[in-house]
């Protein structure tokens, strides 16, 4: 939840693009002088997986195929799984797992929700910001991401045994 409140607010709902952020971007970017992306998690895992790390315009060709392949044939489930697996979280650390034993000296099941904001807020630049030694920037997008955590859907979707009940009636 920290990371998709972090990184991609609509990650369960678009099909591996979101073209409101695109659009955002697009339009951010005529004024701006450090431009912004608007790569999704999806997008994000594609490039992690199955590409190099170097922007360019092929690689961001062969980025949009190997989203479009993720989203077809791997559940959101899966996607969020593998990039969570595979994401730059330090300098030399990948993964959630490697995170919190080396940031955190526990495991990725008992971070807490509040060590969970402080790895997602680190994610723009992980090398640079240190979620075991957090500066004031990234206490105040912990404090961020805690909050929209809060207002975006669960993912995944937590269903009660009256909604299990019901589907199962459908």
């Amino acid at each position: 939840m920290a990371v998709i409140a972090s990184e991609d607010n609509r990650f369960a709902s678009h099909n591996g693009f979101d073209f409101v952020e695109i659009k955002k971007a697009i339009e951010e970017n005529k004024t701006r002088k450090r431009q912004r992306g608007a790569s999704t998690i999806s997008q994000q895992t594609a490039k992690n997986v199955f590409l190099w790390p170097k922007s360019s315009w092929f690689r961001k060709g062969l980025e949009v195929y190997f989203t479009f392949l993720i989203e077809l044939f791997w559940s959101k489930e899966r996607i969020m799984t593998v990039y969570l697996n595979s994401i730059e979280m330090g300098d030399g650390i990948y993964g959630a797992e490697a995170a919190a034993t080396y940031k955190f000296d526990t495991t990725a099941a008992k971070l807490t929700k509040a060590q969970c904001a402080l790895i997602a807020a680190t994610l723009p630049n992980p090398i640079r910001f240190n979620s075991a030694k957090p500066s004031a920037y990234i206490l105040k997008r912990q404090q961020q991401i805690l909050r929209l955590m809060n207002l975006i859907p669960k993912f995944p979707e937590v269903k009660t045994e009256k909604d299990k009940k019901q589907s199962k009636k459908k």
